[in-house]
């Protein structure tokens, strides 16, 4: 059986936010995560993976061209049960149709939830699955669906149906194979800073707490992330982390992670 996630600290924030409020009346915010980086068929500047010897030891594995570490694979490195719950859910799901997943997805969904982050950690991986979420939102309007992605074939090929569903927001995430769709379609999206000041240069807002992906009204805003996480020795992302807490710059999140 697949699992939710309750709110991590940051996306528990979306509790306060005004325009939310609607969704949240006796209701919960939730996400629902995959493995990362194995869910991730579009990933490039981000990829990393936590990959599992014969004896059950984790280490992270980064991809061919990362510049910055994916947070929620180094996750899956220090918790075990993050570990698992995520890879049981995109095994759970990566074999099934539409249909099935829908089922699946539903069986376990809380009967709380007003606001789901498709995903803290992984990405629509097929067709498919995309479509099932679709399905999912236009299932249920009273509660909110976002989510970040780098599957950009999969939204521009159903762009209809996305721009259809005032519950289902998406951002685009910088950082993919297919960056170029942004632009080309107009995308809303999201970049990944490594200071304040290179969010002010390319005249973005950064998102501390989520509230800007989840804002029906600011569907159509790009935004910026500060860098977080842990990442590689003595690279560009690593450098830019030290200065961010050397200047006490708020970029990180509660270490604790619920399952």
């Amino acid at each position: 059986m697949v699992k939710w996630s309750k709110a991590n600290a940051k996306i528990e924030a979306l509790q306060t936010v005004e325009s939310l409020k609607q969704y949240l009346e006796g209701k919960k915010v939730y996400s629902f995560d995959l493995l990362s980086g194995f869910s991730c068929p579009f990933a490039k500047e981000c990829l990393s993976k936590a990959t599992e010897n014969s004896e059950g030891k984790r280490t992270i594995k980064d991809g061919p061209h990362t510049k910055f570490r994916c947070f929620s694979a180094s996750q899956e490195v220090q918790y075990t049960g993050v570990y698992n719950r995520r890879k049981n859910n995109f095994d759970s799901l990566r074999k099934l149709d539409v249909m099935g997943m829908i089922v699946k997805i539903l069986e376990a969904m809380p009967k709380d939830v007003g606001v789901c982050r498709i995903h803290v950690a992984g990405d629509f991986f097929n067709e498919a699955y995309f479509l099932a979420w679709l399905t999912i939102a236009k299932m249920f309007p009273q509660k909110l669906f976002y989510a970040y992605t780098k599957s950009l074939t999969y939204w521009v090929k159903n762009r209809a149906l996305v721009d259809s569903l005032p519950n289902f927001i998406l951002t685009a995430s910088y950082g993919g194979r297919d960056d170029a769709m942004i632009a080309e379609h107009g995308l809303r999206a999201s970049t990944v800073v490594f200071s304040e000041s290179e969010a002010e240069s390319l005249g973005l807002t950064i998102d501390h707490d989520d509230s800007h992906a989840a804002d029906p009204e600011l569907k159509n805003q790009d935004f910026a992330l500060l860098i977080h996480g842990t990442q590689p020795k003595d690279t560009e992302a690593s450098k830019a982390l030290q200065l961010l807490r050397k200047n006490k710059v708020k970029h990180s999140y509660s270490r604790k992670v619920k399952v």
